[in-house]
């Protein structure tokens, strides 16, 4: 059960609109939190609020590109009257996945801006509040691709290897004031977006996790910081931090061409 005493009376939720931000929210709203919800489509953000809205909570919603220059000042128009004692940034995504030579320096620096520019602004802004509070909490969501590198993902894997060691610190600098770090790595989990981008769910021995069992997971080990793997991949992510890693990393690579059926 959530402590809305160390995490309430508002969480925000950073790609809160579809997928395992959706489940944040319904989740929180059922422990009675409050919650502003933040994405880039209007129509599945809305949807979403209408949703834990019936769970009788109030939520605020706020439709924004993240990686526009004026994100920052949007976010604390919508939070700054209210005590947010939760965040969760879900808004990392592949938004460009290119060979690294031939690819747009400007597709890839767009990745580094939303996984890692973006996350580091809400983390100050917030984290700063609640350490004056001496309570709270921040999630960020990191990937198994965090652990090695990948074809056609270089940049967002090394933003995610950027998250998980940040998230290390972060929870190093908060912890003596009652907030609570942790990064959740989720494996292959079954969300909408996922499913556009034709992932092959099927392999026989693959292990997938649904949204809904990602965010209950990482809500119950809020506490259990710095890094939380969640869905059964604890081993998963052990071996990709072992060596060689010649072999590593081209059999994880052999792997995920059979994911992506290429």
């Amino acid at each position: 059960m959530i402590d809305k005493n160390q995490y309430g009376p508002w969480a925000v939720i950073a790609g809160g609109s579809e997928g395992v931000g959706a489940a944040f929210a319904d989740e929180l709203s059922r422990a009675g939190l409050n919650l502003v919800l933040i994405a880039r489509k209007p129509g599945p953000l809305e949807e979403t609020a209408d949703k834990v809205r019936a769970n009788g909570v109030e939520v605020r919603t706020l439709s924004l590109d993240l990686l526009a220059d004026d994100a920052m000042d949007q976010i604390r128009k919508v939070t700054d009257d209210l005590e947010v004692g939760l965040l969760i940034f879900n808004a990392g995504a592949n938004s460009y996945g290119h060979e690294f030579v031939t690819g747009d320096l400007n597709g890839f620096n767009g990745v580094i801006n939303l996984n890692i520019t973006k996350q580091l602004e809400l983390s100050h802004h917030f984290g700063a509040k609640m350490k004056d509070r001496g309570r709270g909490g921040i999630m960020l969501l990191g990937s198994l691709a965090g652990y090695m590198g990948s074809e056609h993902q270089s940049i967002y894997a090394s933003a995610k290897a950027f998250s998980r060691v940040f998230a290390e610190s972060l929870w190093l600098e908060l912890e003596p004031y009652n907030v609570h770090v942790v990064e959740l790595i989720l494996g292959v989990t079954r969300t909408p977006a996922m499913v556009r981008a034709g992932l092959n769910f099927d392999i026989p021995g693959m292990i997938v996790q649904e949204p809904e069992d990602a965010a209950r997971e990482g809500l119950e080990h809020l506490t259990d910081g710095p890094v939380w793997v969640a869905g059964g991949n604890y081993a998963a992510a052990e071996k990709r931090s072992g060596f060689p890693r010649d072999k590593m990393v081209k059999g994880a690579a052999e792997a995920m061409r059979k994911l992506l059926n290429r």
